[in-house]
């Protein structure tokens, strides 16, 4: 402790009145204490003074040795002396001039860029960019990675457990005759020759749709299932549900599930990083915003799956807009002539249509190139 003159003993009134020392109004705590005191805080040369209503001095320190909580809004400072005596105020500017005077930088770094709201500006334009980076290249480029050291058995697992709990809540036993399912199982193994890694890899299963009704499902281990509804609907036409098959083949082999897993989890992860302590409200928010570019990522994959099928189909000798007729059917016998909307989770089917017959032709067109059986 420096020194203490036999003047340093001040009225409060004299220090408020020296413009060199004007007094900081505050509540001092004894070391270990919890009982507040009020007093002043005041400048004296290189000293810090604390006195409290009375004048009598309370505690002194050199200026350098003082310890000064930052300035972060209005959150009242704590300023601590070496003997664990500590000052509180909220009187920050006053804190400020004290540091400036004693040749401190005043503040934090956090206070002035929230003070300086062009900066802010700037800081939120850059969180916002970084945001976007992440979720644009991070993000996806994670999934891979993490699709890539995903062992089989992951896979396989997931579609066991996925199977066993549809068969319990919503399918039954298929009632299609033996005839239609041997079609349909002898051109599904047709595809899956022409789709590597072959048929060891693709089992076709029949089940009543139940609540499902008129649908087709692949599982991540290629495991594919298709309802009585679906194949009634169809009416005959082999080469539609093939098409169907071929379209589900392709979200197999694009490994679109597992994708769509991870892309899940990371999203969440990103909302979680970016929410934080926001607040309900804007939680909501960004879980619903979070929602819809998963949704983005369903059509995409929706829209591959489509291009597949007409790949696979066309390798197969099929009928490669086989598919299309499946999307003019549900057109006709569902009314499902929507287009594609941010809530969507496939694309429009007209659009669909469309897309499968320009696909086709433009395959087409590649196939009657001079040199196209050289490029292939």
């Amino acid at each position: 402790m420096p020194p203490a003159p036999s003047s340093w003993t001040w009225k409060a009134s004299i220090l408020v009145s020296d413009p060199r020392n004007d007094g900081i109004a505050g509540e001092w705590f004894r070391p270990g204490s919890s009982a507040a005191i009020t007093a002043q805080l005041a400048v004296r040369d290189e000293y810090g003074l604390i006195v409290d209503e009375n004048g009598h001095e309370l505690a002194r320190d050199w200026l350098t040795d003082l310890n000064v909580s930052a300035r972060i809004g209005s959150v009242a400072r704590r300023i601590t002396f070496r003997d664990n005596s500590v000052f509180e105020t909220t009187d920050n500017d006053g804190v400020d001039a004290m540091l400036a005077r004693a040749g401190s930088k005043t503040g934090s770094w956090v206070h002035r860029a929230e003070a300086f709201h062009p900066r802010l500006i700037v800081f939120m334009a850059v969180g916002v960019l970084l945001v976007v980076a992440i979720y644009k290249w991070a993000l996806p480029a994670l999934v891979e990675l993490a699709v890539a050291v995903t062992p089989p058995v992951v896979p396989q697992i997931m579609s066991v457990a996925t199977l066993k709990s549809l068969d319990r809540a919503m399918f039954h036993e298929s009632k299609l005759a033996d005839e239609a399912k041997k079609r349909l199982s002898d051109g599904f193994a047709d595809l899956v020759e022409h789709s590597p890694p072959g048929t060891a890899n693709y089992t076709l299963n029949f089940r009543g749709g139940g609540l499902l009704g008129p649908n087709a499902l692949a599982l991540p281990d290629g495991t594919l299932v298709i309802t009585d509804e679906l194949v009634d609907m169809a009416s005959g036409d082999t080469e539609l549900l093939l098409g169907v098959l071929g379209h589900e083949i392709g979200h197999v082999e694009h490994e679109h599930s597992l994708r769509q897993l991870y892309r899940a989890a990371g999203v969440a992860g990103l909302i979680m990083i970016i929410g934080g302590d926001v607040g309900s409200g804007m939680e909501d928010i960004l879980v619903e915003g979070g929602g819809l570019l998963s949704l983005s990522f369903s059509r995409n994959a929706e829209a591959e799956a489509d291009r597949h099928s007409v790949e696979l189909m066309a390798r197969a000798g099929y009928d490669p807009v086989a598919i299309a007729r499946f999307f003019e059917l549900i057109e006709k016998k569902l009314g499902d002539k929507g287009r594609t909307s941010m809530l969507s989770t496939h694309p429009g089917t007209p659009e669909r249509r469309q897309a499968v017959l320009d696909h086709a032709g433009s395959l087409a067109t590649a196939k009657d190139k001079p040199g196209a059986d050289q490029v292939r």
